[in-house]
């Protein structure tokens, strides 16, 4: 829990500038509302019960966050005061030893009475006085007090949720806290992002509020460092529970490997498996797990287990701190999960605790917790900020806390075959279920689309590879003189040679491909045949990683895009990758890209279809790929391939259909497919010149040269950035 301490505020500071300029009175009235909307759906029985010794009965944060103001602020400074009920002393206090005893904290769930009637009777009179009391004009000192009794209630209402959520998913029926509540928004993996070192401040500096942990403010100082703009998801803790990360003693620091043991921990707090997917306790009930979602509910071991398996580690406080005031593209920084660092909870330099019964609260929790920042989805609104300094111990798991990692320049996590599982179990989870084409293209993939296009049915590629070799000096005319050559999805590269022998002057090529066996060998064998060429290879998935190498960014940049490979996007998807290019390479960039053509229904049908059955090879391959690198049990024999013309989207589909009924499993999830259920596999939409041009306008270019093939009707087209 976060520390009750005094504020390092200063003199004559206005209240807590999220609610505006709000009196002390009408904030109070605000804060002590919300926990009673808080309680407001649950019955007398949800709000006596403790389910465990960290968590509190609702009941009792009710009147411990009144006992708070009672004890610090009426009985001290308004003379005559009467106590509501002297026993509630004992009852509702915590931890401060210099008030006097307290009720055992283990045992709150044995206190029956007093019952809720008397609880919110106790509420109401606190309340009442208190109002008058803020009528009064109030010292400075005592100003802040009353701000810290506002914090304080703020954070026994997470508290309360926490709690809450921890009782009713101890209940076969999984109540919902709040039905209403909806799960932060999902989003894609993190990217990590490069943060400077150096001496950097840290600590409470002009905030309207803090407690006296964040501060005084200090100098510490920072090697570079990378961390990430996004928390975790559970796809990507998903990965870490398929490939061992709960089994593998290696990776836990040796306490955490021992609670894990001694507890069982397979998987975060709340997740359970019914034999085919996972799903998990929220405050709004019981829910499927979503891939795309932050994970929740992980204790410090888990996280630091993880970063460790994923090649990263968890931020220092400094980092964190450092990072969210210098960068503004960090994303859930404080409204998803309180994210772990690696930070032990220590004073700050020059640190004093208060010497007043408040005040007692703080320094003594300095030992055997480490330090959480951030915020969470039940986090108050405004309760924030970015020097907060939350705490818990190493194993608490019922808090909301997650994972942002950081890393050190130059490392780099295996972000890809997270990537990989998570779209793996959407695409399974859905209706009707799909897989991404970009994960045909392992090193057997490669190979065996290589071979595909040595096909007598395949025409895209030798058809395209002629037009290259006859208009390759009229496309060299589009290519500025030292300029980078950035191509989408190379594969072997061997187009791209056309290109590099008809505009000798291109300065630079750089290969993005996700398959990082095939840009091996391509890169090899371009940097030999082109000695004076700079080749800086990404392996990454295209989509995402287009932006030229910093060493690079200055130069004028052409963008190639071969193969027709834009018709396996769906044209939502083919359109944000035009714009995507377009944003990176800026206003003068051109754009190459090869686009099949609509045709003959026979033909089309062959190609993706061949006699040899090299297409079902490389459709059947994903499988393969899936069994191996994320620990699934695919039959490949028990499905067959199958292309199929979409008219009206005009599209070749290809599909994986099972040949029967059955059941697989990956990363723990169990999915059913009935006989004749396919999976989705590509995509290969077909164009026109008007169509693809509507295309390229909506992405934000122009078509600025194009050339059309004889039948088997092929285009090529140049598009300049508008």
């Amino acid at each position: 829990m976060q520390a009750l301490v005094d504020t390092s505020m200063a003199p004559g500071a206005s209240v807590h500038g999220r609610d505006g300029l709000l009196s002390l009175a009408e904030r109070y009235d605000a804060v002590r509302a919300r926990t009673e909307a808080l309680v407001a759906s649950l019955e007398p029985e949800d709000m006596v019960v403790q389910s465990m010794a960290d968590a509190s009965p609702a009941k009792w944060h009710l009147a411990h966050t009144t006992w708070f103001f009672e004890t610090f602020l009426l009985g001290p400074n308004v003379p005559g005061y009467e106590v509501f009920d002297a026993d509630f002393a004992y009852l509702f206090n915590s931890y401060y030893e210099a008030v006097g005893p307290r009720h055992p904290r283990p045992l709150r769930g044995l206190l029956t009475r007093p019952a809720i009637p008397q609880v919110l009777a106790y509420r109401h009179h606190v309340d009442r006085h208190m109002r008058a009391f803020l009528a009064d004009d109030l010292s400075e000192e005592l100003q802040a007090l009353v701000r810290l009794g506002f914090a304080h209630e703020e954070q026994h209402q997470e508290l309360l949720v926490m709690d809450v959520q921890h009782l009713f998913a101890q209940s076969p029926l999984k109540p919902a806290f709040d039905p209403s509540w909806k799960a932060p928004e999902p989003g894609p993996a993190g990217r990590f992002r490069p943060v400077g070192g150096g001496p950097v401040r840290i600590g409470a500096r002009d905030e309207t509020f803090a407690f006296d942990n964040e501060g005084p403010v200090h100098t510490v100082w920072l090697e570079p460092f990378e961390i990430a703009d996004r928390l975790v998801t559970n796809g990507q803790w998903l990965a870490f529970m398929a490939l061992g990360g709960y089994r593998r003693a290696d990776l836990w620091l040796s306490d955490g490997w021992a609670q894990r043991q001694a507890e069982g921990w397979e998987a975060p707090l709340y997740w359970q498996h019914d034999g085919e997917a996972w799903s998990h306790m929220t405050p709004g009930g019981w829910q499927p797990v979503d891939p795309d979602t932050a994970v929740t509910h992980i204790s410090y071991y888990e996280a630091e287990a993880f970063a460790r398996w994923a090649g990263a580690r968890l931020p220092t406080e400094a980092e964190w701190e450092h990072a969210v005031r210098t960068r503004d593209d960090l994303e859930q920084v404080d409204d998803v999960a309180w994210q772990w660092t690696s930070s032990a909870y220590a004073p700050y330099p020059g640190f004093r605790a208060a010497d007043d019964a408040v005040g007692e609260y703080n320094g003594k929790f300095m030992s055997g917790q480490m330090v959480l920042r951030g915020g969470a989805s039940v986090t108050p609104p405004g309760h924030s900020r970015v020097s907060y300094r939350n705490f818990y111990r190493h194993g608490q798991r019922w808090m909301f806390g997650g994972v942002r990692l950081a890393r050190n320049p130059g490392t780099s996590p295996d972000r890809e075959r997270l990537t990989f599982l998570r779209d793996t179990l959407a695409g399974l989870s859905s209706s009707p279920k799909a897989f991404s084409p970009k994960y045909f293209y392992d090193g057997t993939g490669s190979e065996l689309f290589e071979a595909i296009c040595l096909t007598p049915e395949y025409y895209p590629t030798r058809t395209e590879t002629a037009m290259l070799r006859e208009i390759a000096p009229a496309l060299a005319e589009a290519i500025p003189q030292g300029a980078v050559l950035l191509e989408l999805g190379s594969g072997a590269s061997d187009k791209t040679r056309m290109l590099l022998d008809a505009a000798p002057w291109i300065s630079a090529y750089v290969p993005v491909d996700i398959s990082a066996d095939a840009l091996e060998g391509a890169t090899a064998r371009l940097r030999e045949a082109y000695p004076t060429l700079a080749v800086q290879p990404v392996v990454g998935d295209f989509t995402q990683a287009i932006e030229l190498p910093p060493s690079l960014a200055d130069r004028p940049a052409v963008a190639f895009f071969p193969g027709s490979t834009i018709g396996n996007f769906t044209p939502d998807e083919a359109v944000a990758l035009l714009r995507s290019v377009r944003e990176r390479l800026g206003a003068d960039a051109r754009f190459i890209v090869g686009a099949d053509q609509v045709k003959e229904l026979d033909v089309l049908l062959a190609a993706y279809d061949d006699a040899a059955g090299v297409t079902a090879a490389f459709n059947c391959n994903v499988l393969v790929r899936i069994n191996r690198e994320l620990g699934g049990d695919f039959d490949p024999q028990a499905f067959e391939h199958r292309a199929v013309w979409n008219p009206a989207r005009e599209r070749i589909e290809m599909h994986l259909v099972s040949r029967e009924a059955q059941r697989v499993t990956v990363a723990g999830q169990t999915f059913a497919f009935a006989a004749g259920e396919s999976i989705h596999t590509e995509n290969s939409h077909k164009f026109t010149p008007e169509s693809f041009a509507r295309l390229a306008a909506d992405g934000g270019w122009e078509v600025e040269r194009s050339w059309i093939s004889p039948a088997p009707a092929f285009g090529v087209f140049v598009l300049k950035a508008v």
